[in-house]
């Protein structure tokens, strides 16, 4: 299986022109393709940032030449109706000719609770992406187009502006209904987890073929302590178990709970420190579950620092 590495752009942490900077740092140094995070607000206060994603995309449309992009991943569901998603993802799209892809999720009630919408269950929400999908893929036709369907409506829009190339859709899954979803109507799977089972669920449904996209998280530093305590300050949410990080609506509420989080369990769970076999070993798990796209969160300030031992001593080994 061919393998490509990828970046985490993580808007939870950097501000919007860094992001774009991060970009550009991740384009030189050889990674492929890169996802942005899309949040209304970050996990926790300590992460301190969440820029709008879209403005920050078309920054790293005119700062990058090859890099591929995507979301990581946007919910078109509640705050944002699809018909607008559908229309930022036609211009990122268009701003990157061959190199922009919307990824989409159920989201989490952290983001999709501030214009006092109720928070569904899990089954509505995926019913409610199931048909923000179709509406997207309905007004990307460039046709005047009404909806009326179970949860949205649209009344003779069209969007003018479009890409040259249809926009892939890849479909966010933490479990196996929604990775079948993902393997039903999607290009490709988006994950955080090595799962085989996951994938395995997503080619069944009809995935076989189709991209494989899986996030793993890391905070390098020169010191595996300093790198802990780095990862434990700024992303104490990695450690969190179950579906907390759907439930939770506030920052605060995620800062009690991670009050529990310990060093020892961030370290379980965030490969932390200057060792290169640990972060290759990493990147080799999801490969044997069956993903052929990794990109690497870098959790903290030092993302050239992270960049530099990347290029030299993880790349190689996967090249």
């Amino acid at each position: 299986m061919s393998l490509e590495l990828g970046y985490a752009l993580s808007c939870e942490e950097h501000r919007p022109l860094d992001l774009v900077e991060h970009a550009k740092r991740a384009e030189e140094s050889g990674f492929t393709f890169a996802l942005v995070s899309d949040h209304f607000h970050p996990w926790i206060d300590e992460q301190g940032e969440s820029p709008f994603v879209w403005s920050v995309l078309g920054g790293i449309a005119l700062a990058t030449k090859t890099l591929r992009i995507g979301t990581g991943v946007t919910c078109p569901t509640i705050r944002i109706h699809p018909a607008i998603v559908a229309q930022a993802a036609a211009t990122s799209a268009a701003m990157l000719p061959g190199r922009f892809f919307l990824g989409v999720g159920t989201g989490e009630n952290l983001n999709e609770h501030v214009l006092g919408d109720r928070w569904p269950a899990t089954f509505v929400r995926r019913e409610m992406l199931r048909e923000a999908i179709e509406v997207m893929r309905e007004l990307w036709r460039g046709e005047l187009t009404s909806w009326s369907g179970d949860h949205y409506t649209v009344e003779n829009a069209r969007l003018y502006t479009l890409p040259d190339e249809p926009i892939e859709v890849m479909v966010a899954a933490g479990g196996p209904e929604a990775a079948e979803l993902a393997g039903e109507l999607g290009d490709g799977l988006v994950t955080t987890a090595p799962d085989e089972e996951l994938v395995t669920a997503f080619e069944k449904a009809g995935g076989k073929g189709k991209e494989r996209f899986a996030q793993v998280t890391v905070c390098w530093a020169a010191d595996e302590d300093e790198a802990i305590e780095t990862a434990l300050r700024v992303w104490p949410n990695a450690g969190l178990r179950g579906t907390l990080g759907q439930e939770l609506p506030l920052p605060s509420h995620f800062e009690q709970a991670a009050e529990m989080v310990t060093a020892d369990a961030i370290a379980e769970v965030v490969v932390c420190g200057p060792d290169p076999d640990r972060h290759r070993d990493a990147i080799r798990e999801y490969v044997e579950a069956g993903f052929d796209r990794v990109y690497v969160h870098q959790v903290g300030a030092d993302q050239e620092g992270f960049m530099r031992f990347y290029e030299r001593e993880v790349m190689p080994a996967f090249l």
